[in-house]
C-alpha cells in the first residue's frame, strides 16, 4: 500500500545494516522508507519494500532514483555510508533534490585531512597532524613530533582500513607505504599522517541537528576498538568528568552548528586522563567524524527514548526532534557488544542458546553471511537500577555483569554453543 501525497519520503544512498536499522523506525512513523541498493540481497534490501537496484556512483542510477520512479521525487536523501562521488551529489544538487546532510557538510566526513583542517579553524582540539606526500616528509614528522606516528588514507578508510601505524624512520620507506604514496599521488592528495596520542580510552559524543537548527545530544559513551573495528560500547560512559562530558559535548555541537550538519553526527574523541609527555596535555582530542547513524550509538536502539535511527529520519526530514534520554532514567547503563563473524555459519540455530542464556538481551542481526572478522549484527543490554543514590563499587559490579552477559551472549551466537552449552540448558 502506498502512502497519500504528504506521506513523507526519504532515499537512501547504500544498502547495509545502518539503513537496514532505519526500516523500524520509518515504520513506526509512517515515513517511506526508498533504498537504491546494489543488490536485492543486501542487508536493508531485504527489509525495504521500496528498493530500487542500482549503483549509487552512477549520476543516471542516483538521479532516477531520487526523482522517484511514479514521478514523485524524494523528499529528501541521505546516506548509509560517506563513499558518494562528488559528480553524483552536484547532480542531486543540481536537480533541486534536498540532501541531509548536504555536500558542504559531508566533505569534511568523506575527507580526512578537510576535518583535520575545518576542525582546527574551529579552534577545537586536535592530535598534531601534517599532509604528507612522500616518504622523506612523512620522516620529517615523525622526527618532529616522535615515533610512533599514524598514517591515514583521507578518503575511504573505515573499520580500521586506510590506517597504518609507522613504527620508525625505516618504516616509513616500507613498500606498503611507498604504495599507499603512489595511489595518493595518482589521486592528486596527499595522505594524513598524525600523532599517536597516549589516549586513556576512546569515547564518542553524538547528536542530531535539523535543517531548521535544533540540536539534541545523546549522552557521552565509552567505545572499545579491537583491530580498528567497534566492538563494545556503555553509555553513559564511566567514571568520566563532568568537565570531560561537558567538553565532549561543546566539541560535537560546534561541528554540528558550524559545519551546517543535518542528520546525526558522531565524533569520535581520545580521552587523554594523564600523559608523561610534555607535548599532549590531558583532556579530549577529536578523532574521526561520521554524519550518519554510527555504530557507537546502536546502544539507543533499546536504551534511548529515540533511537539514533529514528532520530535521524526525524532530523532529515526537518520534524522536531526527540527525547535522547536513556531508557529507564539516571543510574543505568546499556552495553553494546558487536557480533563479528566467527565460526558458526548458522547464526539462527545459535540463536535460542544466546536467549535462554540471557533473556534481557536484545539480539539484532544484519541478515549478512558470517565472515570472519565482519560485523554481522549486535547485542544491546540494559543494566538499570531503581536506587537514587548506588555506591560506586555496587554499580561498578552490576556494569561488569552485563557486560559479561553481552560477551557471553555474543559469543554463543557467532561461534556456536559447545556441547557443555547445549547440555546445560536441554
Amino acid at each position: 500500500m502506498t502512502g497519500t501525497d504528504s506521506t513523507p519520503r526519504v532515499g537512501v544512498l547504500g544498502d547495509g545494516q545502518l539503513a537496514r536499522m532505519m526500516a523500524p523506525a520509518a515504520v513506526e512513523l509512517g515515513i517511506e522508507l526508498h533504498l537504491l541498493a546494489g543488490s536485492a540481497e543486501a542487508s536493508a534490501a531485504q527489509v525495504i519494500p521500496h528498493t530500487v537496484i542500482g549503483d549509487y556512483r552512477s549520476v543516471e542510477d542516483v538521479l532516477a532514483f531520487a526523482k522517484g520512479r511514479d514521478g514523485r521525487a524524494m523528499d529528501a536523501i541521505t546516506f548509509d555510508h560517506e563513499h558518494v562521488p562528488a559528480e553524483v551529489l552536484d547532480a542531486l544538487a543540481e536537480a533541486g533534490i534536498a540532501m541531509n546532510p548536504g555536500p558542504q557538510a559531508l566533505i569534511f566526513a568523506q575527507d580526512k585531512l578537510a576535518m583535520r583542517r575545518a576542525v582546527e579553524d574551529l579552534g577545537l582540539p586536535n592530535p598534531r597532524w601534517n599532509e604528507v606526500h612522500t616518504a622523506e616528509e612523512l620522516i620529517s614528522f615523525g622526527n618532529a613530533i616522535g615515533w610512533p606516528v599514524v598514517l591515514k588514507t583521507p578518503r575511504g578508510g573505515y573499520d580500521g582500513k586506510g590506517v597504518m601505524i609507522i613504527d620508525d624512520a625505516a618504516a616509513a620507506q616500507s613498500t606498503e607505504v611507498t604504495e599507499w604514496f603512489s595511489r595518493a599521488e595518482q589521486q592528486q592528495t596527499g595522505l594524513l599522517a598524525e600523532q599517536k596520542v597516549p589516549y586513556s580510552r576512546e569515547l564518542s559524543a553524538q547528536v542530531a541537528r535539523s535543517p531548521r537548527g535544533e540540536i539534541v545530544a545523546y549522552p557521552v559513551v565509552e567505545s572499545t576498538q579491537t583491530n580498528g573495528v567497534c566492538d563494545e560500547v556503555i553509555a553513559p560512559a564511566p567514571r568520566t568528568s563532568a568537565e570531560h562530558v561537558a567538553e565532549a559535548e561543546r566539541i560535537a555541537r560546534t561541528i554540528a552548528e558550524d559545519l551546517g550538519v543535518t542528520g546525526m553526527l558522531a565524533v569520535e574523541l581520545f580521552e587523554i586522563t594523564e600523559t608523561s609527555d610534555a607535548d599532549v596535555a590531558p583532556g579530549i582530542y577529536v578523532n574521526e567524524l561520521a554524519m550518519r547513524p554510527h555504530n557507537s550509538g546502536h546502544w539507543t536502539m533499546d536504551g534511548a527514548v529515540t533511537s539514533q535511527f529514528e532520530q535521524h529520519l526525524r532530523a532529515v526530514l526537518n520534524l522536531p526532534l526527540g527525547s535522547t534520554a536513556v531508557t529507564g532514567g539516571a543510574g543505568g547503563y546499556v552495553v553494546m557488544k558487536n557480533l563479528l563473524g566467527g565460526r558458526n555459519q548458522d547464526l539462527h540455530a545459535a540463536v535460542p542458546s544466546a536467549m535462554r542464556r540471557s533473556p534481557h538481551s536484545k539480539i539484532h542481526l544484519y541478515g549478512k553471511d558470517p565472515k570472519p572478522g565482519r560485523k554481522i549484527g549486535h547485542v544491546n543490554i540494559l543494566s538499570q537500577t531503581t536506587r537514587p543514590s548506588e555506591a560506586y563499587e555496587a554499580s561498578r559490579k552490576r556494569l561488569e555483569r552485563a557486560r559479561h552477559t553481552a560477551a557471553e551472549t555474543a559469543r554463543l551466537i557467532v561461534d556456536g554453543p559447545d556441547d557443555h552449552t547445549q547440555e546445560n540448558q536441554a
